[in-house]
């Protein structure tokens, strides 16, 4: 008698894939536009489900119109996430509809995938939270920045609650170092794993920092996307050596950064087993760091031109 032959039919999900990129800041550089368009075409040539930046994107007004255009030409689901200097000029409900986003934070499902987007945009002013309007976080020390408000906290743990997909989080500012209440942040995401039964929340990314970092905290990752364009220095960079008169002019930041020879991004695969980023190597137009007298780190950051591949596992260990 012949043996029988068990054939699985499980379906294996298909692959999640995105473009992710952050901090542009494409008014406020040269060669903004070309930028957006780089990441634009890549994400394209890609074919990913959707695209996202993580703030600091560009502004509402009408010099700033082009850049929109570039990202508005993609032709899949789009997402952004809010940066603090896009409330420079502006209260969070313009830049929410300006840009066309549902909410100052939100969730959205691809996929077999969870996506949460945050919003990190308050100050403390040592009393209460409030939320950044006009620049108003500017009269209070770096240390009264960055905070996420109760209410979004709340909406966070039940909309975590509510889905039994893993999820990915996305920020303008860091959960594992930038957020002041980010051990608050971190306990709901670690509470919904262990009440899940299985690592549900499994990876959040984040800009602000203009640097580049994977770690690893209480079996969640937590990865830097760094700036599409610069790192800001705080110095003088010897910018007179990189750019002509008539940019260094136009372009006032340049004095005090140091811009990447080509835009940094990455693409994200998302599949049941892990993540695999692949992200854009580029160099400092020189003069380089260390010939203004810096060392591999600037902030407590890494100072590198480059978002590295990584791989992460999606393991219940």
């Amino acid at each position: 008698m012949m043996g029988t032959v068990m054939i699985s039919c499980v379906k294996k999900e298909a692959p999640v894939r995105f473009a992710i990129a952050s901090d542009f800041h494409a008014p406020d550089v040269p060669g903004g536009k070309e930028r957006v368009e780089t990441f634009i075409k890549a994400a394209s040539d890609e074919n990913v489900d959707f695209i996202i930046e993580l703030g600091d994107f560009c502004r509402l007004d009408s010099a700033s119109q082009v850049y929109r255009d570039v990202w508005n030409s993609f032709k899949g689901e789009k997402h952004h996430a809010i940066g603090n200097h896009d409330l420079d000029r502006y209260s969070v409900d313009e830049y929410v509809v300006g840009m066309g986003m549902p909410n100052r934070y939100y969730s959205f499902d691809k996929g077999n995938f969870h996506f949460v987007v945050l919003d990190g945009n308050n100050y403390s002013d040592g009393e209460e939270i409030h939320h950044y309007d006009h620049a108003n976080y500017g009269k209070y020390p770096l240390s009264n920045h960055s905070y996420m408000d109760k209410e979004q906290m709340e909406w966070l743990e039940k909309d975590l609650a509510s889905t039994d997909l893993k999820t990915v989080l996305l920020s303008h500012q860091s959960l594992d170092s930038e957020l002041k209440n980010g051990v608050e942040v971190r306990n709901i995401l670690e509470k919904e794993n262990k009440r899940a039964g299985f690592k549900k929340v499994l990876l959040a990314f984040s800009g602000h920092n203009h640097s580049n970092y994977t770690k690893n905290i209480n079996g969640i990752t937590y990865m830097q996307i760094n700036s599409a364009s610069y790192v800001w220095i705080g110095k003088e960079t010897m910018t007179e050596k990189r750019f002509p008169k008539e940019i260094n002019d136009k372009y006032g930041l340049m004095a005090y950064s140091m811009m990447y020879d080509k835009p940094l991004y990455a693409i994200v695969t998302l599949t049941e087993e892990g993540a695999d980023v692949k992200g854009v190597k580029a160099d400092f137009m020189p003069p380089a760091p260390k010939e203004v007298g810096l060392g591999d780190s600037i902030g407590g950051y890494p100072l590198v031109s480059t978002i590295e591949d990584v791989y992460v596992e999606f393991t219940d260990k």
